[in-house]
């Protein structure tokens, strides 16, 4: 039985909240009440979610696990300063138009020319174009977009609003089927009043203990539970140092793959100053730990 089986109606869509948890379960993402029940509403309502935490909480992983839940195709959207219209939207291929013209006989007419090569054919889908375009179940996925320039808010307002984009040269592209949209936030930046206004919100945050652990076990296929209890308790402390870089949730995954392929059943100090590079990338942070957990190695 598929996932989506489990948890959706056959066009790929939840039922109800309990369908979004246990259907996100299925695909190895373990959700709370207020996880289910928002992407439970933005799928209903028709609405882009807006989720907003830390780096490391799990904001792409939903994306992702809601795409396998509902057997939808996912399409990303990495957004970076200087992110554009042409790479995020659509563009026509200037090299392959550029051989068209001058291929074109002598004596054809420009408009002719011109029609031809601002036709389909030399048509680059970006993937804000791609998900409006598709008419099978989709996941777009808006990841980061504090990164992106302000600019690009309000080309996310335009395409998000109608689900439409108009091409002047080919016209107006309609969404035959919405896509679910999930925007993702370090809070690098505040998004602007008229996207947020546009969406539904959910912030998440690092997990409770009990809740992490239970991931790492979802994840660690043969880890103990005792061992995962000991290492969500160390992560939970070197989150409390105010390092530069916390440990994200796939990084305590990371950590607990690391000792079971290193063969170590317990988390004493030896274990962690041997490994402390999974979870901590900084030299100070490394530092710190070492000073603060009187770790000898």
């Amino acid at each position: 039985m598929t996932v989506r089986d489990n948890a959706v109606t056959a066009d790929g869509v939840f039922a109800s909240p309990a369908d979004v948890e246990r259907g996100l379960a299925a695909a190895r993402y373990l959700a709370d009440e207020a996880i289910a029940t928002t992407v439970f509403l933005a799928q209903t309502l028709g609405k882009p979610l807006l989720v907003e935490g830390p780096a490391g909480v799990g904001k792409t992983e939903l994306a992702k696990a809601v795409a396998t839940a509902t057997g939808a195709e996912l399409i990303r959207l990495q957004c970076y300063e200087g992110l554009d219209e042409a790479r995020a939207l659509y563009e026509f291929n200037y090299k392959k138009q550029l051989l068209a013209i001058q291929a074109a006989p002598a004596d054809r007419a420009w408009q002719e020319t011109h029609d031809d090569i601002f036709s389909e054919e030399f048509l680059l889908e970006r993937p804000l174009l791609a998900a409006i375009r598709r008419s099978d179940p989709t996941v777009l996925l808006i990841d980061e977009a504090d990164k992106a320039d302000v600019e690009v808010e309000g080309l996310l307002l335009e395409v998000l609003s109608d689900f439409q984009v108009t091409i002047p040269e080919l016209g107006t592209v309609s969404a035959v089927r919405r896509p679910f949209v999930l925007i993702t936030s370090n809070a690098a930046r505040e998004l602007s009043e008229a996207l947020k206004r546009r969406c539904l919100y959910l912030h998440l945050d690092y997990p409770a203990p009990d809740r992490e652990r239970d991931i790492v076990l979802a994840r660690v296929p043969g880890i103990e539970a005792e061992l995962a209890e000991q290492l969500v308790r160390t992560v939970g402390t070197l989150r409390a140092l105010e390092v530069k870089k916390a440990p994200s949730i796939a990084e305590t995954v990371d950590w607990a793959r690391t000792l079971l392929a290193l063969g170590l059943d317990e988390l004493d100090e030896a274990a962690v100053a041997r490994t402390l590079g999974v979870v901590l990338k900084h030299a100070s942070d490394q530092e710190r730990a070492v000073k603060e957990l009187g770790l000898r190695g």
